[in-house]
């Protein structure tokens, strides 16, 4: 099974392809300066010979998408069904990684599978036209949905709470947005057990299990940094306007997984004291 990873260059991109490698898959990792995802025909240029096409590869400076929506959807819409398209042609399957985002965020129990999208933010709206691209273009795919996310390759959440909070002794963080916190490498994991397991095309949700606030995630990681998780105070989302909206409920359902078969990942407090070592020191 011959494996290429579109986005290679990102947090979750690297991760997977790391992860692979190191089950001795044979895998190709192509970054932005490889291919423009907008450009069909360099997409079906490079997706020759794959049996799986898995598309890392987004737009993810939500408040920038703001104010360039069209940016946003040529790589996160456009893109998406290029990579589709061109995967079906060969006759491959296609993972697609979407977020969260795609929904409205005010629901009160985790967002099935199925739920309705109703994206607030250009983001979330874009992400959303992809997923809609995915499934037009190619019927054998698995549209793998995660959230905040976190991994050793790149910027995140984590690494900055922790510098924060050495820097400056104390910080504020939210306490009104619930999530689940999800390491990159159990992102990885599951698109390769879900690919492998040879699972129905359909929507499934990559995330950890179990939920918390921003602020109880950062309490975790400050007490991982060594430091006292008191010096993390709970506010609101009011505190910290931004120009797009974020969902403050973000908690999604893992019941497509259970029924294909396939384990979820595991609760998202032990999977970050797991995670912390690598991700902290990176």
């Amino acid at each position: 099974m011959r494996w290429l990873v579109v986005g290679a260059a990102g947090m979750l991109g690297r991760e997977l392809v790391d992860l692979l490698e190191a089950r001795d898959a044979d895998v190709r990792g192509l970054t932005r300066a490889d291919v423009d995802v907008a450009d069909a025909a360099a997409v079906d240029s490079v997706v020759r010979g794959y049996d799986v096409v898995v598309n890392c590869t987004a737009y993810t400076a939500v408040d920038a998408a703001e104010t360039d929506e069209p940016a946003a959807f040529a790589v996160n819409a456009v893109g998406a069904a290029n990579l589709a398209r061109a995967t079906w042609r060969i006759g491959g399957r296609f993972v697609q990684v979407s977020t969260d985002y795609v929904f409205d965020g005010a629901a009160s129990e985790p967002y099935g599978p199925d739920a309705p999208l109703a994206p607030r933010s250009a983001y979330g709206r874009t992400k959303a036209a992809g997923e809609w691209a995915v499934r037009a273009e190619c019927p054998d795919h698995l549209l793998v949905r995660t959230a905040w996310l976190y991994g050793a390759h790149g910027a995140c959440f984590p690494k900055t709470i922790a510098r924060v909070a050495r820097e400056r002794g104390g910080l504020d963080v939210v306490d009104d947005q619930l999530g689940q916190p999800t390491w990159t490498f159990d992102v990885a994991d599951l698109v390769h057990r879900l690919v492998t397991a040879g699972v129905p095309a359909g929507t499934y949700h990559g995330t950890a299990s179990g939920s918390t606030s921003w602020h109880g995630f950062a309490r975790a990681v400050v007490g991982a940094a060594g430091l006292d998780p008191q010096i993390v105070r709970p506010t609101t989302s009011a505190a910290f306007e931004r120009p797009a909206p974020r969902p403050a409920y973000s908690v999604l359902d893992h019941a497509s997984l259970t029924e294909a078969g396939v384990a979820p990942i595991g609760a998202w407090d032990a999977r970050w004291a797991t995670a912390a070592p690598s991700v902290l020191a990176s």
